[in-house]
């Protein structure tokens, strides 16, 4: 008795009559399989969403009346549709261009000040081998923090005031008193001082967390090949908080131009309106205190673009240089 074989089919050739295998597992869990199985995951976001969606992208259509005339009573979206002409107006008035210098002056000193040092502290932190010592210079440095804008304020009015420590001790060495909250050019220094006080010591707890992610072995290898103590943290410190750096200054860049609008309006007064008037206060003083709305909206959606370029600019270049952006 005969049996019939079919021929096998040469190497590298498939058979066609063999059955096609199955397709692959998708790597990708379907979003409403994920939704199920980790609903209690996806309900904590619940909350933050609401919040951004409210208090965030619906302010956002108000932006409407900065082309439109907007009467108090009216409509919310204003009565009449005006174009550019709030725009123009800004643009045209010499006040809006000295509080907009003041603004980018403001808000330089603070970038250049105040996002290196808390680098600079973590570092020098991470260098205190007493942990008694470290925890005594964190917690005095993280306090400010805590603080109310409204207390930093007060206490740095009091502490500048003209019979004031400060003026105290200057008198000590026999110069005059300083009327530091009434003179113009000082209002920059007292602002940017307190917010190195404020907000330097919180901001090193990002660092100091990135400083532990970095891998001992580096350190070690840079001892053996006689690198010291400033070596080591030029050549594996700094690289290695590198992208917390990056992200940092983006988001810093980004800011740049929303100077504290609370800490700003409780320590200036008309006196020092010609170096501390800045776009917010400018903004509020137009809007609530002369109820130019429309006009003030203007101001904040033109104050909002140009954070919006400088933002997307930074991570741009931030990307074609370092390699490291947000997204």
């Amino acid at each position: 008795m005969s049996t019939s074989t079919k021929p096998a089919s040469p190497p590298g050739i498939e058979n066609p009559s063999a059955p096609a295998p199955p397709p692959p597992p998708s790597p990708r869990t379907p979003w409403r399989r994920a939704l199920r199985r980790d609903w209690q995951l996806y309900s904590l976001a619940l909350l933050p969403l609401l919040f951004f969606l409210v208090f965030r992208y619906l302010p956002m259509l108000g932006n409407v009346i900065a082309f439109r005339r907007f009467e108090p009573g009216g409509s919310i979206f204003g009565e009449q549709w005006v174009g550019l002409r709030y725009v123009e107006m800004f643009l045209n008035d010499p006040t809006f261009w000295q509080v907009f210098r003041n603004t980018l002056w403001i808000g330089g000193l603070t970038l250049v000040f105040c996002f290196p040092i808390p680098i600079v502290l973590a570092l020098l932190l991470n260098e205190v081998r007493r942990r008694s010592l470290k925890r005594f210079v964190q917690s005095v440095s993280y306090l400010p923090h805590f603080l109310s804008i409204v207390i930093v304020a007060g206490i740095t009015l009091q502490m500048l005031a003209t019979d004031g420590p400060v003026n105290h001790v200057l008198g000590w060495f026999g110069h005059d008193p300083i009327r530091f909250i009434q003179e113009p050019e000082w209002f920059r220094a007292i602002y940017v001082g307190s917010e190195i006080w404020q907000t330097a010591g919180w901001g090193t707890i990002l660092y100091l967390a990135a400083l532990t992610t970095i891998d001992e072995d580096l350190y070690e290898a840079a001892r053996i090949d006689g690198a010291g103590r400033w070596q080591q943290i030029w050549h594996v410190t700094l690289p290695g908080i590198r992208p917390t750096m990056i992200t940092l200054l983006i988001l810093n860049i980004g800011t740049f131009l929303a100077v504290g609008f609370e800490k700003v309006l409780l320590l200036y007064n008309a006196l020092t309106y010609p170096t501390a008037d800045v776009i917010s206060t400018y903004v509020y003083r137009t809007g609530v205190e002369s109820s130019s709305f429309s006009y003030a909206a203007a101001i904040g959606l033109f104050e909002a673009i140009i954070g919006l370029v400088l933002i997307i600019s930074a991570n741009q270049l931030s990307r074609r240089t370092v390699g490291t952006s947000l997204w």
